[in-house]
């Protein structure tokens, strides 16, 4: 029916931790011998299975299954929370932005009080992932798909892969995109309409992926690790004892990090290449992850965010058996959604910028009219919000990296 929402399908991560894969992809009810726990410094339960993280200097956020959302400090401290209206697939960055996209296919933007919804994803698409690189956003589906977002919300290409399950997808500053599915990695050129710039297999299916500068690293389900130059150059495979579920690297490449069920890895991304450490987890398989200064956060079946000591002291403690005393922290009780069309009022213009709605032929576009800004320049803004002849007041406009349009940040008032 015209103008009714689909039902749409969801496809979530499982990692079931009673069945090991080896490495010819087999599964095998025999384990792999026990390892020595890591050093956790800290946990917190978010309260059911997470998949969703992000790490910079200020803080740590942290998405589950449930929709609850936590900006935590590094001490694991609560610093705010929000209730989305469906599970979190992933949190990713855009410069200053926080973006979380959720299985109802959308993507919202938290750098606000309130959630807006940034982009909506097409019902048909089932989202595996998706990340951001100059509000230009790729999602990539359980089909292989790449699907290309712009700012204005529209899409601008959609190219089929040569594989399926397409559970990895980076974007990088020159706007390239690189997907990783069931054959392999593809890279393809996002501002001219997705052309394939190069192809690389791999053995095994890419459960994950990760970009680190000018490194891609693709986990397989045949317990590979590969890396590739953001040219398409294979420079190393890293072995694990199973299937990979995710992984992540230090700055530079210096330390590769890799997760299988309920154990994590450290590979030396110099020299001889060679692993330094497996331990177990103790609070889940890693579903995600991500090193920052000297830690390693992971997010797991069990729901929990747990901060891990990588340093060199502490890390060759634990592989004798010293761990130290962590804090086990519980979520807050939850908060109630907001409708992300909720808006304050503001009488005045005051401090903040002054934008206004205007038809464009069939579309409803924003535009700055404060002073000393280009007027003639679009400005992302979220598309529920757009009602003709409105006038609105934000914290920020920024103009985008690659110049032309502008991009909203902060909060969004509505000005009367």
């Amino acid at each position: 029916m015209r103008g009714v929402r689909q039902t749409r399908t969801v496809t979530r991560r499982t990692i079931d931790a009673s069945v090991e894969t080896t490495s010819g992809g087999r599964t095998s009810s025999k384990s792999t011998p026990s390892a020595p726990s890591a050093p956790l410094l800290w946990k917190f339960d978010t309260g059911s299975a997470a998949l969703g993280i992000y790490v910079d200097e200020h803080s740590c956020w942290v998405g589950n299954e449930a929709g609850r959302v936590f900006q935590l400090d590094h001490s694991g401290n609560v610093l705010q929370q929000f209730q989305l209206p469906d599970g979190v697939k992933c949190i990713v960055s855009d410069s200053d932005w926080i973006y979380v996209g959720c299985d109802d296919g959308n993507v919202y933007d938290l750098t606000g009080k309130f959630p807006r919804a940034a982009y909506e994803i097409d019902e048909k698409v089932d989202i595996y992932w998706l990340d951001i690189s100059n509000a230009m956003l790729a999602v990539s589906d359980a089909n292989g798909m790449v699907t290309v977002i712009n700012y204005e919300d529209e899409e601008q290409w959609a190219t089929k892969s040569t594989g399926v399950a397409g559970w990895m997808v980076r974007c990088d500053e020159q706007g390239y995109v690189y997907q990783g599915h069931s054959k392999g990695v593809t890279a393809y050129d996002g501002l001219n309409g997705g052309t394939i710039l190069w192809e690389k297999p791999t053995e095994g299916v890419i459960y994950f992926g990760w970009r680190e500068g000018d490194l891609l690293y693709a986990g397989t389900h045949r317990s590979n690790l590969y890396c590739f130059t953001t040219q398409g150059e294979q420079k190393h495979i890293y072995k694990a004892d199973n299937a990979i579920f995710s992984n992540s690297a230090a700055e530079g490449g210096k330390y590769v990090f890799a997760g299988d069920n309920n154990s994590i890895y450290c590979f030396s991304g110099e020299g001889e290449r060679e692993r330094l450490w497996k331990l177990e987890t103790t609070c889940g398989s890693a579903y995600s992850m991500q090193y920052h200064k000297e830690r390693l956060y992971v997010v797991t079946t069990k729901g929990v965010l747990a901060c891990i000591d990588a340093s060199e002291a502490a890390i060759l403690a634990a592989k004798s058996g010293v761990v130290p005393e962590y804090t086990d922290i519980k979520a807050p009780p939850k908060v109630q959604p907001v409708a992300t069309d909720l808006l304050q009022t503001r009488t005045t213009p005051g401090e903040g910028i002054a934008l206004e709605c205007y038809r464009e032929g069939t579309e409803l576009r924003l535009r700055v009219t404060s002073e000393g800004y280009h007027s003639g320049w679009h400005v992302q803004f979220p598309r529920n919000l757009r009602k003709e002849g409105a006038r609105y007041l934000v914290d920020e406009v920024r103009e985008a990296t690659q110049g032309g349009f502008y991009r909203t940040y902060g909060n969004i008032y509505r000005l009367d």
